[in-house]
């Protein structure tokens, strides 16, 4: 599973085969700025979801994530704005953070005909309760806690659980334990899959800034500044565009 937030990332991982794409709430940080995933509204995540499904036509399970405050207030609500994802955006599927408290919810969305990905473990719309983006998990029962939060949203009907932020130990227990399956994320390999938020994957995300359990599998961000240094090089040299490079008024296909 890979995040993706507008049509040419889909495009992307239709290309590459991938077999999920998650809209991430995400985008608040990556694309908008921001120190967390708080302040993203429904209305963006409709909007991105949409590009998304363009990118994609079909190729893979379109995931998209409920903002903080679009299901926690009631489950009514939650039906609400997760229809709001599947009718206007076009996502296939839906995913909240959270655990046992929010097995109701899972079981009402489901009921609606909406399909859930739980979330346990890290879960970036706690990051104040949670005292910031912490490993969670260590002390034995806490770990005992998390997994009785996956077991739960597996039997209130998820399809599938994000477990990110935990011990590699207790993502190995979890994965054995739970009848689902399990994608991680900063939790060791012992998951039965993984997500990664594309720019931090493609290597657009400055080295210093990625978190100590993502592995780069390109230079993309490199190579955008390169390619971008070299464009304003040959404009000040007068080198781009020569005569061949002129538009000629005619369309592509006259053109070549």
């Amino acid at each position: 599973m890979v995040t993706a937030y507008d049509a040419f990332h889909g495009r992307l991982i239709r290309e590459s085969g991938i077999d999920i794409a998650l809209v991430g709430d995400s985008l608040g940080m990556v694309m908008q700025g921001r120190s967390d995933t708080l302040a993203v509204t429904m209305d963006e995540m409709v909007y991105h979801t949409r590009m998304v499904a363009r990118g994609l036509e079909g190729a893979a399970l379109l995931v998209t994530d409920m903002p903080f405050l679009s299901y926690q207030p009631s489950v009514e609500s939650a039906i609400r704005e997760a229809g709001r994802l599947v009718k206007e955006g076009g996502a296939q599927a839906v995913k909240i953070e959270g655990g046992r408290a929010y097995a109701p919810t899972v079981r009402a969305l489901v009921s609606a005909m909406i399909p859930v990905m739980g979330h346990v473990g890290l879960l970036p719309q706690r990051v104040h309760a949670m005292g910031g983006f912490r490993v969670q998990g260590r002390q034995p029962s806490e770990g005992a806690s998390i997994l009785a939060d996956a077991l739960a949203l597996a039997e209130a009907g998820v399809f599938a659980i994000v477990l990110e932020g935990v011990p590699g130990d207790l993502a190995q227990r979890i994965t054995a334990e739970v009848p689902v399956p399990v994608i991680g994320i900063g939790a060791g390999p012992h998951t039965d899959g993984q997500v990664l938020v594309i720019h931090d994957l493609l290597g657009w995300t400055p080295v210093d800034r990625l978190p100590r359990f993502v592995r780069p599998f390109g230079r993309g961000g490199e190579e955008a500044v390169r390619a971008l240094s070299l464009f304003r090089h040959e404009v000040e040299a007068g080198s781009f565009p020569d005569e061949n490079e002129s538009y000629s008024g005619t369309g592509p296909e006259e053109a070549q």
